[in-house]
Parts: C-alpha cells; structure tokens; sequence
C-alpha cells in the first residue's frame, strides 16, 4: 500500500509540471472543447477511467493478499 501512495504522490507531483507546460502553448482543439463546454466531459470521461483501474488495482491487491494469507506465504 505504501508502494501505491508513493507512485500516486510521484504522478501528482509530475502532473503540476505538465499542466505548467501545456498552458504556453495553445491547442486549437482544447480551445474549441472548451468553448463548447465539452472539456468536462472528457475530463469525467478520464477521471471515470483512472478511478476503474484504481479501484481494480485495489481489489487485485486485496485478492493476492487473501490468496497468501490462505497459502502462509511471506
């Protein structure tokens, strides 16, 4: 668990730069999504699909951790 807080904390951390360097240069897209008020819906869209494989990753973890449990393996 301490694995994932550490790699989440790095990926925040890392995103910070990446928004810093995206607003200098304008994208004509991102202009016209956001115009049209559609840039939520890709951001919910993204935000849907990191929380599925954040919430799969978690119940993988838990399962292999009741599966060595079960088998006494350290």
């Amino acid at each position: 668990m301490k694995r994932i807080s550490i790699i989440l904390l790095s990926m925040l951390s890392l995103s910070g730069n990446l928004i810093a360097q995206a607003s200098e240069n304008s994208v004509e897209m991102a202009d016209k999504l956001r115009a049209d008020g559609k840039i939520w819906v890709v951001v919910a869209v993204i935000a849907v699909v990191f929380a599925g494989i954040a919430i799969n990753m978690l119940r993988i973890d838990s399962k292999l951790k009741k599966i060595e449990k079960d088998l006494n393996i350290k």
